[in-house]
């Protein structure tokens, strides 16, 4: 008996490749410490769990410079030969310039807080800083995660480990009613949606004997004609929970509240992290673990791409300059109709034979879209200060009082609506609808135009309106330090990409898979 069991045993002993992992660890064991040191700290040494919270991300992030040589994996199960057969954990191309996109917004979006929770100090709007990083790092932590998963369970972990604890950062605001309906909202809409996507974990399991991505894009190949449609089915409800976190029509109802109620860099953080954990996790389900069922997820995501830039950039049109937090509205719904945009690559790697290339597209496209809409974020970060309100009318006359500023959001909306000066933008506009039309998605290709031209009325009159004069005195305030390098290097990044928009399409889609 002992020696028929031995070498089943031996085959589940893991190894655990550090190095590997390093990126989430690190993340993760800095929200331990600092959850413990705020324990300790007196009130008026707080702050510096602001700055271990940004050395942490700065050393997650720095952790990926190692991971360049060559793909690792890490949690793998192996044949009674001792060879590879499945792994969990794989740290390739794709992961690596996702974990980057995730450690940087993150990196930035701690910046953006530091100020945010300094401001608020000693008011009835206080933060809890302890919770507030610890929850900020380990939302980080997971999104990190996910990119490098590879199995279903390790997929689902890591969406709500990077999920759960943005729930509470939305509503981290006490005795503020909004904040609290928006973390109630977003809350019980997402759980829903979990439930939904482990419904379908679970059909695509029964079908295939298996959790792993590879096997399973494998065994959907030969699935018997009697469990064709649960597989379908799988396919398809396994798509909900990320789209969801895309906020992709009809699953983006949560994003304009949650966005007015969350504290601004929360609401930075969803626009740009949790938009990522979603795209992440529908390229891994669809291209790795679904191709076979290209005929399904692929004109499921074409549809949804529509609909979602559709209906983002409508509601950002109708968007009142002079309505409380129409500033940040408009922002929600652009994030919304910029995700319509991002899908389109992933719809068309289900008709093109180079996926790799089209999932490219998706990658270039956050990349750019990270870095201007987290600095238009902070740009109005800085006008909340002096009008907390932050409506659309409150930017009037920005560049007199602040010119820096106001060309700096000013470059960050012409980026987002892709017109030059923003380079990277227009650059990223025209791969996504390269993309489509490669793939024979003429009809996508047409709706994606027409979206842009209503996008472009609504950016440029929030242009506009920083140039016009200003109704009265403009009140001026010292920009903290963080603040001014949240600003300062996001337009660095932005001016930087549109200096050099192929590199980006390169690095973002050599050898993605």
């Amino acid at each position: 008996m002992t020696a028929v069991a031995a070498p089943s045993v031996a085959s589940l002993v893991q190894s655990v490749d550090w190095l590997a992992i390093a990126p989430p660890t690190i993340a993760a064991v800095v929200a331990l410490v600092v959850l413990v040191a705020d324990l300790f700290l007196g009130e008026r040494r707080k702050a510096l769990l602001g700055w271990v919270s940004v050395a942490g991300l700065a050393a997650a992030a720095l952790a990926l410079l190692p991971l360049l040589d060559g793909d690792r994996s890490t949690f793998c199960l192996k044949t009674l030969k001792g060879e590879q057969a499945a792994c969990s954990y794989t740290a390739d191309h794709f992961t690596l310039v996702i974990q980057f996109l995730v450690l940087a917004g993150a990196l930035l979006t701690a910046l953006l807080s530091i100020t945010g929770i300094a401001d608020a100090k000693n008011t009835p709007r206080a933060l809890p800083e302890g919770e507030f990083w610890f929850l900020l790092l380990s939302s980080a932590a997971g999104a990190a995660l996910l990119p490098a998963s590879r199995d279903l369970a390790t997929l689902v972990v890591a969406l709500e480990v990077a999920s759960l604890p943005a729930f509470a950062l939305v509503g981290i605001k006490r005795d503020d009613r909004r904040s609290s309906e928006a973390a109630l909202k977003f809350f019980l809409s997402s759980v829903t949606a979990t439930a939904v996507t482990l419904l379908g974990v679970s059909f695509v399991y029964a079908t295939t004997g298996t959790l792993h991505l590879t096997r399973i894009a494998t065994a959907l190949t030969h699935v018997d004609g009697q469990f064709h449609t649960l597989a379908q089915a799988g396919v398809v409800l396994t798509l909900v929970g990320f789209a969801f976190k895309t906020a992709a029509a009809p699953f983006h109802f949560w994003v304009p509240d949650t966005y007015v109620g969350a504290p601004l860099p929360v609401a930075a953080y969803l626009s740009v992290i949790g938009k990522a954990v979603g795209f992440s996790g529908i390229i891994l389900v669809t291209v790795v673990a679904f191709p076979s069922y290209a005929d399904v997820w692929g004109p499921a995501l074409a549809a949804l791409a529509a609909l979602t830039m559709t209906v983002g950039n409508v509601a950002a049109l109708r968007q009142q300059a002079t309505r409380a937090y129409s500033a940040v509205r408009l922002l929600a719904w652009s994030s919304v109709g910029q995700a319509g945009y991002l899908l389109v690559p992933i719809a068309a790697a289900a008709y093109s034979k180079d996926a790799d290339k089209a999932i490219g597209s998706t990658v270039a496209y956050a990349l750019m879209y990270a870095a201007v809409n987290l600095g238009a974020f902070a740009v109005a970060a800085l006008v909340a200060r002096t009008k907390p309100l932050n409506r659309i009318s409150d930017y009037r006359g920005l560049y007199r009082s602040r010119p820096l500023a106001a060309l700096v959001l000013g470059f960050f909306l012409l980026c987002l609506a892709g017109l030059p000066p923003g380079i990277i933008g227009l650059f990223a506009k025209v791969t996504v609808f390269s993309a489509a039309v490669d793939a024979g998605l003429g009809w996508l290709a047409v709706v994606m135009a027409v979206n842009v031209v209503i996008a472009l009325y609504y950016y440029l009159q929030w242009t506009a309106t920083l140039f016009r004069s200003a109704e009265g005195e403009q009140a001026v305030q010292r920009v903290p330090a963080p603040l001014t390098a949240a600003i300062g290097l996001t337009a660095v990044i932005g001016v930087a990409l549109s200096g050099a928009p192929q590199m980006v399409l390169r690095f973002a889609s050599t050898g993605l898979f």
